[in-house]
């Protein structure tokens, strides 16, 4: 879009308003809900409230401000857009160079793949902020999920993710379904027609059809992020995690007025889930754990071990899964310690060194890094950085520590003497 701007005066404003409603009339996934933006609008025309704006980008602004606020359609859009851009689109054509350079940048992108990893407590971790398109990304998405497969629980990251293609939704769905589940159908208005969306019988490696599903999301999570959380949680293979996402369900497409300068993305279908009836256009997707986005991997790591251990019916595993589950309750609500105990814990313990900084405990070992304790309790402490070891004080009978028990997960002890 450029920076540059045109002049608009009351014969443009007209035109324009003339040509945006026409489209929504013919094209608008609500008829009814066209008429209304057009009612709206004119009436708005002549009551003169656009009068003084004289500027073609603040005028489709403020137009398309006013169309939502009687559709409250998040993807209807109104814009100015400079000669050489509507030239670009209306050619519609790349040329091989150019079709080249964008998808080197795609692949620079790694199509919007950002972290793939195996978390504590066998938890795989995947985090992605488009569904591109499957025929461009899908072998991307494969090595993704693939790389995920042995995991006993995993967490799809859509916090950052405002959306994409269809078809990224009914590849990655397709692996956590044994047979072909309908996910989602559009309504099309124009040529009144429905395409419905399953996942796939087949995908490239495992299926993870029993692994503990769950999704994160944000304000931020909008469009086909917003669909496959939807699908997810109506077919209640996941849980959700985070905070109520964008609100938009309708599939666009691009419209332009070239002798205006002027284009728009209209909403010209609905989704409609096969479980609900409906979708989520403007009111979102509530999580099943309601959490600031910033917590929200957190605690679903939190619940995803809780899971795990409670069916586990192996002994050594469930202990493995205790450890990392206290770690994480520990993260998320540490336990309150009295300055005046922490104070009697820094000093020196062989190797080890305690140290007490603005309320605070530090920990360090001879030549390695410092971390912060965390308390588990009133004389056990944890680290986020190293999650299989812990530090426990021993004291005397007056309450005066003596030694600190390094506690290895597995079992081992590691005892160091104070010597100060």
């Amino acid at each position: 879009m450029a920076q540059e701007d045109m002049p608009v005066d009351a014969a443009k404003r007209a035109e324009i308003i003339d040509s945006v409603t026409s489209t929504l009339n013919r094209a608008y996934v609500f008829p009814d809900v066209a008429k209304e933006m057009e009612q709206h609008v004119r009436e708005l025309l002549k009551k003169h409230e656009y009068d003084t704006i004289s500027s073609t980008n603040q005028f489709t602004q403020k137009l398309s401000e006013d169309l939502r606020s009687v559709s409250n359609d998040k993807h209807l859009n109104v814009s100015y857009f400079d000669d050489e851009y509507i030239e670009g689109y209306m050619n519609d054509t790349l040329t091989d160079e150019e079709e080249k350079r964008r998808l080197r940048m795609m692949a620079y992108e790694n199509h919007g793949f950002n972290k793939v990893e195996r978390l504590p407590g066998n938890i795989g971790y995947v985090d992605f902020t488009a569904f591109e398109d499957a025929g461009i990304a899908g072998a991307t998405a494969i090595a993704a999920m693939n790389f995920v497969s042995n995991c006993d629980a995993v967490i799809i990251d859509l916090r950052q993710n405002g959306g994409g293609s269809p078809s990224m939704i009914q590849l990655i769905s397709s692996y956590f379904f044994d047979e072909p589940v309908h996910l989602n159908s559009f309504f099309f208005r124009e040529n009144d027609t429905v395409h419905q969306f399953w996942t796939q019988s087949y995908v490239p490696g495992e299926k993870m059809t029993d692994v503990e599903l769950y999704v994160l999301t944000s304000s931020r999570t909008f469009s086909a992020a917003e669909e496959f959380t939807y699908n997810m949680k109506n077919l209640e293979r996941a849980t959700i995690v985070g905070e109520t996402t964008g609100g938009g369900a309708h599939p666009v497409e691009g419209r332009f007025f070239a002798n205006l300068n002027v284009g728009m993305s209209v909403p010209f279908g609905r989704a409609v889930n096969p479980v609900t009836g409906t979708n989520w256009e403007g009111t979102g997707i509530e999580p099943h754990i309601v959490v600031p986005q910033d917590s929200a991997l957190l605690y679903a790591r939190l619940d995803a071990l809780k899971k795990l251990k409670d069916k586990a019916d192996d002994e050594e595993l469930r202990d493995a899964l205790n450890w990392d589950y206290d770690n994480f309750s520990a993260l998320l609500s540490p336990k309150a310690v009295d300055e005046s105990t922490l104070r009697t814990y820094a000093g020196v313990y062989g190797p080890r060194t305690v140290t007490l900084e603005d309320g605070i405990l530090f920990y360090q070992r001879e030549g390695r890094p410092k971390y912060k304790m965390i308390p588990m309790s009133d004389d056990t402490f944890m680290f986020e950085e190293i999650d299989y070891f812990r530090l426990k004080f021993v004291t005397d009978e007056d309450g005066n520590p003596t030694e600190v028990n390094g506690l290895y997960k597995g079992g081992y002890v590691d005892i160091s003497v104070r010597s100060n």
